[in-house]
């Protein structure tokens, strides 16, 4: 945002003439610091100089320090100028900047009413209404935008804030055509295609910024995200060692956004000890920090975080859906259910969104909410070539699979899975446990069983192997698990079952299409119960056994 401005007080020029004609060194002018941006050099100049304390001067005191991003230092010298009996022209709008670099929007908007009217009152009502989500005032003051470069930037600006990433980017691209040494506006342009999920191509429009200043905090920053994305985490924190080094030392700049970046590219690590402190400084560490507790399963301390934050971004949506989601499923409240579908339908049909990755998955999500796993496989089959190795999305995916009868597809997707934690959930192994058995693999789906220990948990699985083995015609594993329910609860639906399984592991023996010694087992299972029956239907096997001259 440019500031107001006009010539730098004369006294400073005074001076460095009447050294010169006595033969001294020449003293810089404030001019010569201005020309090259050197607001630092400026304003000492400006600070000890002849001119300090005249209007004047703490105009530019102010510009200085406002461009050095002291925007409380500037703050204090406009506010001190507006006490003046008749303050410069510029001090009301000046003042206005100041409190909206430092999020005192109120206190901006009742300054800007004192000041007359500029292109720079204009810029700033118009991202006013955006902060303060006046969307009729938004409108208004688009309309008084010109087409000049000012303008147009912060019209760019408003469509990057507002998730409108291919907009900004036009507008940036436009002016590039004509001011092709306006290197800055290629980092505008390459944090837009981060956004859009568009990182190789960040990276490239980034390295035209980065030839000409390697040593740029936010261009550093950035190109640290996209290897973040690109690669993985240490990658990113390798791009990041020359921004620590400077950061350790004298450079100050951006030190919360390095802490806060390397907790993410650490996967958390440091989160507690980071995180919430930032949580009013940098937008991202609130939703980072509930990713963190969600990823610790801590769902209520991530609800706790997030409950009260109204969405503004597609991002923020997402995460509240999550929330709800997992609320929901921990709680069996259908309401937070309801509402985390009502969260990925919202992003996921929005106009911005629907194309991207994160809007294809919204869809999804919300299609899974619903079962309507059809519309899951839709949208999560036309993303897949991005997520090859995501454990996340492939427990999502096989999932889904499932769900529609592919067990084939779904088996292979499921053992792709790396993440112990996922592998141990029960979701996990019911799902491959049913998969096993449908791909005619049951002695897999026993073997799952054996390694859990006795719960809740591996009842139901005994009863899922029990009933889909008996369904598939797959009697000895039907049989096994109905008779290790029967001791568990003997009840006459678990004998029952495991009559029927052990008869068709006979009729299967009878009909040549199972292992002949299977009979002498089947037999042993039938006698683990104490029931009339048992000895009637062992008779018969016996009796068909000794005409085939089998032993048992």
């Amino acid at each position: 945002m440019i500031l107001s401005r006009s010539k730098p007080a004369t006294g400073q020029g005074q001076v460095a003439q009447s050294q010169q004609t006595q033969g001294r060194k020449q003293v810089p002018k404030v001019e010569d610091f201005l020309a090259t941006r050197d607001y630092t050099g400026a304003l000492t100049v400006l600070e000890f100089g002849a001119g300090k304390g005249n209007a004047e001067t703490e105009m530019w005191i102010g510009y200085c320090a406002f461009h050095l991003g002291d925007y409380k230092k500037a703050m204090s010298v406009y506010e001190a100028l507006s006490h003046n009996k008749n303050p410069p022209e510029g001090v009301p709008v000046n003042l206005a900047c100041c409190y909206f670099y430092l999020g005192m929007y109120p206190e901006a908007d009742r300054t800007l009413q004192k000041a007359v009217k500029s292109r720079l009152k204009t810029r700033l009502q118009f991202h006013l209404a955006h902060k303060l989500g006046d969307e009729k005032k938004l409108m208004e003051y688009h309309q008084e935008l010109e087409d000049v470069i000012e303008d147009q930037l912060s019209l760019a600006s408003i469509h990057y804030l507002r998730s409108h990433y291919q907009e900004a980017i036009d507008i940036y691209k436009r002016i590039l055509l004509d001011n092709r040494e306006y290197l800055a506006l290629n980092v505008y342009v390459a944090l837009c295609y981060y956004k859009l999920d568009y990182y190789d191509v960040s990276q490239e429009v980034l390295a035209v910024y980065l030839q000409q200043f390697p040593d740029s905090a936010i261009a550093i920053n950035l190109k640290a995200c996209n290897h973040f994305r690109l690669y993985n985490g240490k990658a990113a924190e390798t791009e990041m060692k020359s921004l620590m080094d400077q950061s350790s030392s004298s450079f100050s700049f951006g030190h919360d956004l390095i802490r806060h970046n390397l907790v993410v590219f650490r996967g958390g690590e440091g989160a507690l000890q980071v995180l919430p402190s930032l949580v009013d400084v940098i937008p991202e560490a609130r939703l980072n920090l509930v990713i963190y507790y969600l990823k610790q399963e801590d769902v209520r301390e991530a609800y706790q975080l997030i409950k009260d934050l109204e969405p503004a971004v597609p991002q923020e949506y997402i995460l509240k859906g999550v929330v709800n989601a997992a609320m929901g499923q921990e709680n069996g409240s259908r309401e937070h259910v309801k509402i985390a579908q009502q969260y990925f339908q919202l992003v996921g049909s929005s106009a911005s969104e629907c194309d991207t990755i994160p809007g294809r998955q919204c869809m999804a999500s919300c299609f899974f909410l619903l079962r309507q796993f059809e519309d899951v496989l839709l949208y999560l089959s036309s993303i897949k070539s991005y997520f090859f190795n995501d454990d996340s999305f492939n427990f999502n995916f096989a999932q889904a699979q499932a769900a529609k009868g592919n067990y084939k597809e779904a088996e292979e997707t499921f053992l792709m899975i790396q993440n112990d934690r996922l592998k141990n959930d029960y979701v996990y192994i019911s799902h491959l446990a049913r998969c096993y058995i449908m791909n005619k693999k049951p002695q897999h789906a026993w073997e799952l069983y054996l390694k859990m220990e006795t719960s809740a948990e591996s009842f139901s699985l005994l009863q899922l192997i029990a009933n889909d083995s008996y369904k598939m015609g797959q009697f000895w594993h039907a049989a096994k698990a109905f008779d290790m329910l029967e001791r568990l609860d003997p009840s006459p639906e678990h004998w029952e079952g495991k009559r029927g399984a052990c008869v068709g592991v006979f009729q299967r023996i009878v009909a040549g299409q199972q292992n002949k010694e299977l009979l002498t087992e089947a037999i042993q299972l039938l006698r683990n119960t104490a029931n009339s029956q048992v000895e009637q239907i062992i008779r018969v096997m016996k009796r068909w056994a000794k005409d085939n001259r089998i032993n048992i």
